[in-house]
């Protein structure tokens, strides 16, 4: 009886460290430079804010046409200011740099995706 109470406390420890870690846990930091093409407000239980980044990448041939790549994106519910950064600059349509993180895992009063953004920037030109 005494092994069972044990192994069954080292289990529960073990998984709350695990979910801990899913939901704090940083897998990447990087930044994205291109235009935000939305930010949006979704969800029926959980409501979000998402947007989508649109990169421009160009051939390494003189004369070929860009190609654009889409990259969806979340913002986590505490950040304001990046939400209101973020509306701005797709209103306006200018190039921005945005620096996100990557979690290891989604939940769904989180976000939609594994990729959050935590700072808008100006892009230079």
């Amino acid at each position: 009886m005494k092994f069972i109470k044990r192994f069954l406390l080292i289990m529960l420890v073990l998984g709350i460290g695990t979910l801990a870690f899913l939901y704090w846990g940083v897998y990447e930091r990087g930044v994205w430079a291109g235009k935000v093409l939305s930010v949006s407000e979704k969800g029926m239980i959980f409501k979000t804010h998402e947007g989508k980044i649109s990169m421009e990448s160009f051939g390494a041939l003189k004369g070929t046409s860009p190609i654009a790549e889409t990259r969806d994106f979340s913002v986590e519910k505490g950040e304001t200011e990046v939400i209101k950064a973020l509306e701005d600059v797709a209103l306006k349509g200018e190039r921005v740099n945005l620096h996100f993180i990557k979690r290891y895992a989604s939940f769904p009063w989180r976000g939609d995706t594994k990729y959050f953004v935590v700072r808008v920037e100006q892009a230079t030109q």
